[in-house]
């Protein structure tokens, strides 16, 4: 599916960025960006290359292979104060907005799960019981990520 997008290479940036704006968005929910969930969604995005189902594999592929510096650079970028962060990040991500109404509904649906899931697999990596399976408050508040229209998969009438 990815491979087969009819997108702008930079509409295509924009999906493959979305990873590292989740990340420091639920990394940096409480105030301070946990070496933890950045590593542990680093792995994610390994993870993801191997185990999705075929469609999302290649996406993850290439997320994979500049994740790091991406993430260098964006830390970099973060401006001063929890809130102005996070103002950042969302900003950033309602981009996701104009390249997912370009796809067809089930491949933006896929995106959008897609987003949703790591979120959350991040918010969970930090606290509670060994430190895995709690979500702060605040991460709370953006694991469904509010800036990013929700897509529902339509049915197919002749199905």
């Amino acid at each position: 599916m990815y491979q087969d997008l009819k997108l702008a290479e930079e509409d295509k940036e924009i999906l493959r960025s979305s990873i590292s704006w989740i990340t420091l968005l639920i990394a940096s929910a409480d105030g301070k960006v946990d070496a933890d969930e950045l590593a542990w969604a680093e792995k994610l995005t390994q993870i993801r290359s191997y185990t999705l189902p075929d469609n999302l594999q290649e996406f993850y592929k290439e997320v994979g292979a500049s994740y790091q510096s991406k993430i260098d650079t964006l830390i970099a970028e973060l401006p001063e104060g929890n809130e102005a962060q996070i103002d950042f990040l969302s900003n950033n991500l309602t981009q996701v907005n104009q390249v997912l109404a370009k796809l067809d509904n089930k491949a933006a649906y896929t995106f959008y799960k897609s987003f949703t899931s790591f979120a959350e697999h991040v918010a969970k990596s930090s606290g509670g019981f060994l430190r895995f399976f709690s979500v702060s408050a605040e991460e709370k508040k953006l694991i469904d990520l509010p800036m990013i229209t929700p897509i529902i998969l339509e049915q197919d009438p002749e199905a």
